[in-house]
């Protein structure tokens, strides 16, 4: 699997342990390991241009995800459609950690483990979770719970 990450801001962060998640997230998810994946991390005055952009909303958020797939479009697993040795791009995850650090000091949270969970929350939006209806959340959120445990993070 290929996990770009990209920081792009000026909150120190330890990447090594995020790389990690990410790839714990893809392969438990049984993406194929031609998977490709962006991760940037960014300025909330960044994050507020693309939230605009793609979601309409004049503010910044914590984390954005930004499939390549149609909605809908299965994700590919081991052994599936996507071809041996052709990469497969997945999409980009955008996280702010500005805005992720007042976030985790508002829930009274270690702003590392918030930093794991919108890394976790994103790419699961990118595989195809959601959390529109409160079914669809409770489905998300038990699968970020048992993702962010294989690290050591327990989710709020």
């Amino acid at each position: 699997m290929d996990i770009y990450l990209a920081d792009e801001q000026d909150v120190p962060l330890s990447t090594g342990p995020l790389h990690r998640l990410a790839r714990i997230v893809l392969e438990s998810e049984g993406l194929p390991p031609e998977t490709e994946v962006g991760i940037v991390f960014v300025t909330d005055q960044v994050m507020a241009r693309h939230n605009r952009r793609f979601l309409g909303q004049d503010r910044p958020t914590d984390v954005l995800a930004l499939p390549l797939n149609p909605p809908g479009e299965a994700i590919p697993v081991r052994n599936g459609p996507v071809s041996a040795g052709v990469p497969y791009a997945l999409g980009d995850v955008f996280v702010a950690p500005r805005f992720v650090l007042r976030q985790a000091g508002r829930l009274g949270v270690r702003p590392e483990d918030e930093m794991f969970l919108m890394v976790a929350h994103g790419l699961l939006h990118l595989i195809g979770y959601d959390h529109t209806t409160e079914a669809e959340a409770e489905v998300m959120e038990a699968r970020e719970r048992d993702l962010l445990a294989m690290v050591g993070v327990e989710r709020r």
